[in-house]
């Protein structure tokens, strides 16, 4: 007789197995010094990867930079065990040991990756991750990571990151099991830690989190950026700060109104513009519209200042870096026909780019309109179509042709549209090239390639009526895509810039081959030509925290009789905004504008010159430089005075003591006037409306 199965029992789940207070702690606390850790080791790795910069810096400094970012990389784990703390509010949080592993190999994974892609960004920049990584994304996501794939190794770095990323997993898993009690001394969800004993736990946690999270337990403000900047050394400063904080403060920015973030108000408007006419206007300067424009001036440039020229060319040079000119005094002969030149030109020796992007050098040295906080990437913002009183306002009411030559393509930067609105209308980019010498597959053709057009252009179309042109250079950039015959030797012995100097003798190369063209031409001898770099690039030695070397470029102007007139060389400091105004005094005539700069050849007696520049990528840092001193004013921090010299020995020493009044408000009248200038779109010749024929 079969025998009747077994009643069955009714199932019902096992108990919920939650562990002790203590373990959890445990758990928490190795998990924060493990991440602690790998913030250190990825601090470490930045600093020999770019050791280059190290110098003369003594051994203190980075001690004090470690310090410092142990700081800053705190405020990150405690965000990254804000889960663990919230868990012991609830007893399956604290049981859910699986989801926080998850949870830390991924934030953990993340911040690795930003790491990892933090070693060449700050070789490139000399600034940790910032908006700059927003700023090229939303531009063509293709061609950018065209250029992280052939300019960087890429492929290294992904398997690294995902080898690291199952380490991590391993490391939290381990962790886990280290700081889990034994299985009879986990207690099940009937014996939890009673609710008052996990309350308290908690709100001792949460003080000690807040407390590390704000970086010191004085009175004032959290832990700010400006926190790390306790050395001499930017390098030691920028290495005490945490990439993944800085990139989060970016994303804030890039993402909230751009105008939330716009140079705020240190002084009545009245005060700003009485302060800003007065720095900016000359004798030769008749005020216009006072009341509703802050330096719109009729412009008579002296008859004997003038030159014997009707047309113009404005060549941009890629990352034309004037620390590595040899006519500013660099011995490696790096740009053997730029120096060539400039014994036939005018070089100005104190001359800075307003930003450290090209964006921000195409629209100051065409529009003369600064680099403002906030407004980095003017030509992308809606007030970017403003109408402003560059060289195409000016020069097309007086009925001049037009030409812009640019190796790639001008959808890159709305570059097409901000120039067309301003009154240019004959572009030759990337696609206008038959059969170029060499054809980079992330940003265009060779420089060579746009050279030869150019001066092909020039002189089979233009000559009938007086023109500008632009030509503007983009070998000199990352990846340094170059023909495979190169018609210059490379550049050694400079280690990791060595491929980029090669670029920037190559360019130099091509620039000289162009000037051997236009020659030839017809219009040469009745043409302006301006040559300035776009912005530098940073080297080994850091000239002040505001890094002078990737501002400071060479302007030279050549033209019939300049020397003559003016010298070979000029001391005045200048920025890009002062380009316009500087060629509207060359050709004569009254002109009416709105520069932010000054004619250059035409300054009052005892004036030698002065320029505000700004760091692209989201800084708010700004500064006014002299011919002899730079004050550096970071966001919510005191300024900073330096004594400073250019050329073949060049040097940089803090000014102790009390700051400049005069400088530190002409900076900031400077910045405030412009900012409500543009805002109020009353930046050109007349109200936004442009001056034309």
């Amino acid at each position: 007789m079969a025998s009747k199965p077994a009643p069955r029992t009714p199932s019902c789940p096992l108990p919920l197995v939650v562990p002790s207070l203590k373990s959890h702690l445990a758990f928490t606390l190795l998990s924060a010094l493990a991440l602690l850790l790998i913030y250190t080791l990825l601090r470490v790795a930045l600093l020999v990867y770019n050791r280059e910069l190290i110098g003369v810096t003594p051994v203190a400094s980075f001690a004090e930079a470690f310090f410092n970012g142990l700081r800053f990389d705190l405020r990150v784990v405690v965000y990254a065990c804000i889960p663990l703390l919230l868990s012991l509010l609830s007893v399956r949080a604290m049981a859910a040991r699986g989801l926080q592993r998850f949870w830390l190999s991924g934030f953990a994974s993340i911040t690795l990756f930003l790491g990892l892609s933090e070693l060449d960004f700050y070789r490139e920049f000399h600034q940790r991750l910032n908006s700059l990584v927003f700023q090229y994304f939303q531009e063509d996501p293709q061609t950018v990571l065209s250029m992280l794939w052939n300019g960087f190794p890429v492929g290294r770095y992904l398997l690294a990151w995902a080898v690291a990323t199952w380490l991590l997993h391993t490391l939290f898993k381990g962790l886990d099991r280290l700081s889990r009690p034994a299985p009879a001394a986990s207690s099940p969800a009937a014996d939890a830690p009673a609710w008052y004993w996990r309350i308290a736990t908690f709100c001792a946690c949460l003080l000690v989190a807040v407390t590390a999270a704000r970086g010191h337990i004085s009175q004032g403000p959290p832990l700010r950026w400006g926190d790390a900047y306790t050395t001499e050394s930017m390098f030691a400063n920028q290495l005490g700060l945490n990439g993944t904080l800085t990139l989060v403060s970016a994303a804030q920015a890039s993402f909230s109104s751009h105008r939330d973030n716009a140079w705020q108000s240190t002084m009545t408007d009245q005060q700003a513009l009485e302060t800003v006419r007065k720095l900016l206007l000359t004798p030769h300067d008749q005020l216009v519209d006072a009341d509703t424009a802050a330096i719109r001036r009729d412009y008579t440039p002296p008859a004997a200042g003038t030159l014997p020229i009707r047309n113009v060319v404005v060549i941009l040079l890629e990352s034309f870096a004037g620390h590595y000119v040899g006519a500013l005094g660099y011995p490696g002969n790096i740009t053997p026909h730029f120096d060539k030149l400039a014994q036939e030109g005018l070089l100005f020796d104190r001359f800075f780019s307003n930003g450290t992007h090209t964006h921000q050098g195409m629209f100051a040295s065409m529009a003369c309109f600064p680099n403002l906080p906030s407004f980095e990437y003017l030509m992308r913002t809606p007030e970017g179509a403003h109408q402003f009183s560059g060289l195409p306002q000016l020069l097309g009411a007086r009925g001049y042709d037009n030409l812009y030559v640019y190796n790639g393509n001008f959808q890159w930067d709305n570059q097409s549209g901000f120039f067309s609105n301003q009154g240019m209308s004959n572009f030759i980019g990337r696609e206008d090239f038959v059969d170029p010498v060499f054809m980079d597959p992330t940003w265009g053709v060779s420089d060579q390639d746009m050279f030869d057009r150019g001066a092909l252009e020039l002189a089979n179309n233009f000559g009938a009526k007086p023109f500008y042109a632009l030509l503007q250079t983009l070998s000199n950039h990352t990846p340094y895509a170059l023909p495979k015959e190169l018609p210059v030797a490379p550049v050694t012995g400079h280690g990791s810039a060595d491929q980029h100097l090669t670029a920037m003798r190559y360019s130099d190369w091509a620039l000289g081959q162009f000037f051997d063209q236009a020659r030839k031409a017809p219009y040469f001898k009745d043409t302006l030509f301006v040559v300035v770099g776009d912005h530098g690039f940073g080297s080994t030695e850091q000239l002040t925290e505001m890094d002078l070397f990737r501002f400071n470029v060479p302007l030279l102007l050549i033209a019939p009789g300049i020397q003559g007139k003016f010298g070979a060389v000029s001391h005045t400091v200048g920025t890009q905004v002062d380009i316009v105004p500087t060629i509207m005094g060359r050709l004569g005539g009254e002109v009416r504008h709105q520069c932010w700069g000054r004619d250059l050849l035409n300054l009052p007696p005892g004036d030698r010159g002065i320029g505000v520049i700004k760091p692209s990528g989201g800084d708010q840092t700004v500064a006014i430089v002299t011919p002899e001193r730079i004050l550096i004013q970071p966001k919510d921090f005191a300024p900073r005075l330096y004594d400073y010299r250019l050329g073949a020995k060049p040097q940089a020493e803090r000014v102790e003591g009390e700051i400049d009044p005069q400088l530190q408000k002409n900076l900031a009248a400077f910045l405030q006037a412009a900012t409500n200038s543009l805002l109020e779109n009353s930046a050109g010749v007349v109200d936004g409306i442009p001056q034309r024929q």
